[in-house]
């Protein structure tokens, strides 16, 4: 089979739709993109609850994760390739199944969008406050977001490049560890040895806890699917964005159990972590084998991973998202503008910013509340996703590639399902009121007049992929 060609306006046009944002990223860009959205160094605040939900079996969580979610990034693949258009799951769902269910998982999935950067703003505000404990947490809030904001003001180029830079950043202080890691456990520093044990732990391990190790691991890769809001700025043709989310996801798994390994292994005969140690459990274990100096440098590390680098690659996708919905009429239409200069949608990037100040200043210190509705919002819109796979690959184009098109989307429907099923109440509730409020915004839309969806609603599926790349699919 010929190799696909880069993706050229014309492909847009297909859809109805014409080239505006700037087509400049390689697929190495969406792979660094993907890996900065979901930190590679993400298991560093979270390691001491991981350790204490999984009785030590860090890295086994992280296993789990990856078996877990590669279904869900198989789905985003195949509706990359066929939609290769910036509304991510909004128009994978809304072309393979209906506008009003593609409305839906675009609105879901904003909950998530719009509340990662207030997440992550928080997120690093309490970081920062253990290193500067005199300044104001909204201080660091209100620093954060006016970086952010300018990063991905400027452009995507732009905005590539300071990915690269805070990733290669990361991945030196991964190696830094990686290191002081191996040397302690070479020293036998209180104790520590090489073994498997953090890996799979036969004496403790239970279904229950490979239950509650689900439940913590899906949640820990959300970020991956960032990469497909940025299909329209790709120049890798119609597969470029698949192969950067398996890759990507791949990637950032290899270097969370490689981590959690080594630091499970530092902590020989720790079953949980004490109320006072377990938010820093991981830092503890850095000031342990190589100083304060290095914790201190490990928590900066942190803070500015997340509060700048992750919080610039969620707001990329949170403007992405917005401009795609207001271009179909879904949402105001100012914010589909794309500035002529920066071939940025900068209107909407000012409007993230806007919101995500407001909410970040109200939710400080409450990391919980938010953390439940951007579950609650991404694992809904997961779900929509796998049913439009099977609706547009299985069904429509009547496909024999059996485990792409049928059980890969069933298994991950059934993994998120799970997920959801056994999420917090307050984070369902709070979905559901989401919901009713977006309900009313498509009311208000659909009254206004048509959209580009309307237009396609007749048969959503015409402006697919060729026949050429049918018959592929079906042999």
């Amino acid at each position: 089979m010929p190799m696909q060609p880069e993706a050229p306006a014309s492909e847009l046009a297909e859809f109805g739709y014409k080239q505006e944002l700037n087509r400049t990223l390689s697929t190495t860009d969406l792979i660094v993109y993907g890996l900065v959205f979901m930190v590679p160094i993400a298991p560093w605040a979270i390691f001491g609850v991981v350790y204490n939900a999984s009785s030590g079996m860090v890295p086994l969580v992280y296993l789990i994760g990856l078996v877990a979610m590669i279904f869900t990034a198989l789905s985003y693949a195949q509706m990359s390739k066929a939609f290769p258009i910036a509304g991510s799951v909004y128009s994978y769902v809304g072309r393979a199944l209906h506008p009003v269910l593609g409305f839906f998982a675009g609105w879901t999935i904003l909950l998530d969008y719009l509340l990662v950067p207030t997440l992550l703003y928080v997120f690093a505000a309490e970081s920062m406050a253990g290193i500067f404990p005199g300044v104001p947490k909204p201080l660091w809030i209100i620093v954060f977001l006016i970086i952010n904001t300018a990063v991905n003001y400027v452009g995507i180029s732009f905005t590539a490049i300071v990915n690269r830079l805070f990733l290669a950043a990361e991945l030196l202080f991964v190696v830094i560890f990686v290191i002081m890691a191996i040397v302690a456990i070479n020293r036998g520093v209180d104790g520590a040895t090489f073994t498997t044990t953090p890996l799979f732990n036969a004496d403790l391990f239970t279904p229950q806890l490979a239950a509650a190790a689900l439940s913590i691991a899906v949640l820990s890769f959300l970020g991956f699917d960032g990469i497909a809001t940025l299909s329209e700025e790709a120049k890798g043709g119609r597969r470029s964005a698949g192969i950067a989310m398996i890759s990507g996801l791949v990637l950032v798994a290899i270097f969370f159990v490689t981590q959690t390994w080594l630091a499970a292994m530092l902590v020989p005969g720790t079953t949980q972590f004490g109320d006072d140690e377990v938010n820093n459990a991981f830092f503890g274990i850095v000031g342990k084998i190589s100083g304060s100096a290095w914790m201190v440098a490990f928590l900066a590390m942190n803070a500015l991973a997340v509060g700048i680098a992750n919080a610039v690659a969620a707001q990329s996708a949170t403007s992405r998202l917005l401009f795609s919905m207001s271009r179909d009429g879904r949402l105001p239409r100012f914010l589909a503008h794309i500035d002529p200069q920066s071939k940025a949608p900068r209107r909407a990037i000012l409007v993230v910013a806007g919101l995500t100040l407001v909410l970040g200043l109200v939710f400080v210190g409450q990391i919980d509340i938010i953390s439940t509705l951007v579950n609650f919002g991404a694992l809904t819109s997961f779900l929509l996703l796998h049913v439009s796979v099977i609706g547009y690959y299985a069904v429509k184009r009547r496909s024999k590639n059996v485990f792409l098109h049928w059980i890969s989307p069933v298994l991950g429907f059934l993994i998120i399902g799970f997920v959801l099923w056994n999420a917090d109440a307050s984070a369902k509730i709070g979905g559901v009121i989401w919901l009713g409020i977006g309900a009313l915004v498509l009311l208000y839309y659909v009254r206004k007049g048509t959209g580009v969806l309307e237009e396609h609603a007749a048969d959503p599926f015409r402006t697919a992929e060729s026949d050429a790349s049918l018959e592929a699919d079906r042999a």
